[in-house]
């Protein structure tokens, strides 16, 4: 069989332009320390998938059951991301078409509940960790839903268990959504079953951030206690752009009909492919090693920031990401971010619970460690990268400390170069 490889000189005697960018972002992905909690490496084999001629075939349906011909073979690569899902997490059923994120999330909103009804939906509030899509007022899910938003607790900045318990219990909720975008600690979904079991409610887990961790076995695992999860599979899965949906077979006709029709038409077949590769990685040894390590890495860095003087939300991390406080050092999360891309470090501004900064300038970062896990940093670096920050948040104006910054990170990423 004659094999196609995508060919880079044709893109660049095409389009010119686009090559260029294409080029500038491996450079700055080769060159940047990465700390985005939400962003990873794809592994030369996903990204070849995602080149592939899968994205030339349109193949609306499911496997077997297609409503265009000539599916033969992305019935096979679908197929297979489908049975290894299955296979990885111990799903009834999965379903491996959305595009993102946010499509599954919606599939589940179509799957279980009517806009604009009664039926109430229990999720933690943005500021708190949650996610656009968990009922924020600015997102079709606020927008169409009847959310009722739980907080972490003053004193701990965990989940409080006991409150959304009492608040299940008062407003009786459809469904219980349980998993964050911004919450460093490990979600106790057993309880979670419990109180959704008590109250007659769903439990729906939004896995997107920690799924990989759950793969490896280094977080629990939400799919033995969820009715459904969603995940993307870009994350600390590290895999192509996109979701997948996992769900008990009970589920698993109403799931699929929510994404196909009633959410998308045609699959991103390339992308499944991709998909079926990343799970495949996901079932070696070494993947276990870099999940283990984004652990740790992430619980070096959070102590690494507190010896710096950030106070370090809920006081630690059993994640792959830190929430830090920067008002200790005065300084806002807007600023920490610019001034550390300066120095070519790259995170983001978050809000923290009971931030009175708002959300475009707030009062904390977010801090993750699945990209540089996956060039084989580990606790050292996590202890390097901290003293490196802290040195540039205490002195943002100072040029001669961002020279120095910049050159200590140049160092770093020389000693883990991506895709060498």
């Amino acid at each position: 069989m004659r094999e196609y490889a995508a060919d880079w000189e044709a893109l660049k005697r095409t389009d010119p332009e686009v090559a260029q960018a294409i080029a500038g972002e491996l450079d700055r992905e080769r060159t940047t320390l990465r700390l985005i909690a939400s962003e990873n490496y794809a592994s030369p084999a996903v990204l070849a998938a995602l080149a592939s001629t899968m994205n030339n075939k349109y193949a609306e349906g499911y496997p077997g059951r297609r409503y265009y011909g000539g599916c033969r073979w992305v019935d096979v690569t679908e197929q297979l991301a489908i049975d290894r899902a299955k296979e990885l997490f111990g799903a009834d059923h999965a379903n491996v078409q959305p595009h993102a994120g946010a499509q599954a999330n919606m599939a589940v909103f179509g799957a279980f509940l009517e806009p604009r009804s009664d039926d109430k939906v229990l999720g933690l509030v943005l500021p708190h960790g949650g996610h656009l899509t968990h009922g924020s007022p600015v997102n079709v899910s606020g927008m169409w839903f009847n959310f009722v938003g739980y907080e972490v607790d003053r004193e701990t900045e965990q989940v409080d268990m006991d409150g959304i318990e009492d608040l299940a219990k008062q407003h009786r909720p459809k469904v219980i959504l349980a998993g964050f975008t911004a919450y460093p600690r490990t979600i106790d979904f057993a309880a979670f079953r419990r109180i959704a079991d008590e109250v007659g409610a769903m439990l729906w887990v939004d896995a997107s951030h920690f799924i990989g961790l759950s793969a490896a076995g280094v977080y629990p695992n939400p799919v033995q206690f969820a009715d459904v999860v969603t995940f993307t599979t870009h994350k600390t899965l590290r895999g192509p752009r996109g979701a997948i949906i996992a769900c008990r077979e009970e589920h698993a006709k109403a799931i699929d009909k929510a994404v196909f029709p009633m959410m998308q038409g045609g699959p991103l077949e390339h992308v499944i492919a991709a998909k079926a590769v990343a799970l495949k990685e996901a079932m070696r040894p070494e993947f276990k090693e870099y999940a283990a390590r984004t652990v740790r890495m992430a619980r070096a860095l959070g102590d690494g920031l507190a010896e710096e003087g950030l106070r370090i939300i809920s006081g630690g991390t059993d994640s792959h990401l830190v929430l830090a406080d920067l008002r200790p050092l005065d300084i806002t999360g807007k600023e920490a971010e610019v001034v550390c891309d300066e120095v070519g470090i790259a995170l983001n501004k978050n809000g923290i619970p009971f931030d009175p900064m708002p959300p475009l300038n707030p009062s904390g970062i977010r801090v993750g460690t699945p990209g540089p896990a996956t060039l084989g940093m580990d606790e050292p670096e996590g202890k390097e990268i901290a003293s490196i920050i802290g040195e540039v948040l205490r002195h943002p104006q100072d040029d001669d400390v961002k020279a120095r910054a910049r050159q200590r990170v140049t160092d770093l990423v020389s000693r883990f170069p991506a895709y060498a």
